[in-house]
């Protein structure tokens, strides 16, 4: 039975997925083209080198080393002015829910998350305290779906990876908790998120029921 849950960050936990795409936006703009919500969906899940990447290819962009890191830092940049001003209305409806079960029943949390910047996006909407271990883009040398971010959110629990449930909203994500052979479940676009074991729309749809069924509780 699932006895440690693992949540992503953006799109899940918080929707900061909005101020990157801003972040992104604002980058092509000055780069001479347009860039929109469908074409961030490529995004979710990814790291920021690798975001840059395939925001320069979709601009027929060419970079050099120096222009790529001063792109990555100006990106950045942009995208902490928006979360400073996050606070705990930033929090997806419901989530406070699952996670105020799980810690009453005493099972282990951990987030697993390409971000660099979730602890202090978890500090800024008071969430912190609920998890165990926070792996994320700073912990981590390959991104989603490669499963290294929730094999070490696993381990550093100390839960064996076939114990544990994924909650995400990025196929990269869904795909590399199943590599991991964890439960994946799918918070968002059902029609996209199509590899995913479980699947609902927020976690409005989620009962502690559902949870236990999950676990050995």
């Amino acid at each position: 039975m699932i006895k440690g849950f693992i949540f992503d960050l953006d799109g899940v936990i918080v929707d900061t997925a909005k101020y990157h795409y801003l972040a992104w936006k604002k980058l092509a703009n000055e780069l001479g083209f347009q860039f929109n919500e469908e074409q961030n969906e490529a995004f979710k899940g990814v790291s920021r080198k690798r975001c840059l990447e395939i925001l320069l290819d979709l601009g027929g962009v060419k970079a050099t080393q120096e222009q790529f890191d001063h792109w990555m830092i100006e990106k950045n940049e942009d995208y902490l002015r928006y979360i400073e001003k996050m606070d705990v209305s930033e929090i997806l409806p419901d989530v406070p829910k699952i996670l105020d079960f799980l810690k009453a029943n005493h099972i282990p949390m951990a987030l697993g998350s390409a971000s660099k910047n979730a602890i202090p996006i978890l500090r800024k909407v008071g969430l912190l305290s609920y998890f165990k271990v926070v792996v994320d883009g700073n912990n981590v040398t390959k991104a989603k779906p490669d499963p290294e971010v929730f094999l070490l959110a696993a381990k550093d629990i100390g839960v064996d990876p076939t114990d544990c449930v994924v909650f995400e909203d990025a196929l990269a994500g869904i795909q590399a908790a199943n590599s991991a052979g964890m439960t994946s479940i799918g918070i968002g676009d059902t029609t996209i998120l199509t590899d995913a074991q479980y699947n609902f729309n927020n976690f409005t749809e989620i009962s502690t029921d559902f949870i236990k069924q999950l676990t050995t509780i």
